[in-house]
């Protein structure tokens, strides 16, 4: 992600997504594929599992800022 191109193109992905978008399990399969595919990271079914079962336990709501200052000090 310190790839500006990279960067600007999974949040140009991500625009407009809700909090309901995150907790869809289809949504985030397809857009874990698809950040896989543009950061060249191949994936084994069972890391793509975990990775949407952790996106997915986060309970992430884009619009809400302490939930972004969460993830952000989370990976930080």
């Amino acid at each position: 992600m310190k790839n500006p191109a990279t960067k600007e193109r999974i949040k140009g992905i991500l625009e407009g997504v809700t909090k309901y978008d995150l907790q869809d399990r289809a949504k985030v399969r397809r857009w874990v594929k698809q950040f896989a595919r543009i950061l060249n990271e191949p994936l084994t079914e069972h890391q793509e599992d975990q990775l949407v079962n952790f996106v997915i336990s986060q309970k992430i709501d884009p619009n809400n800022m302490l939930h972004l200052i969460k993830l952000y000090t989370m990976f930080r």
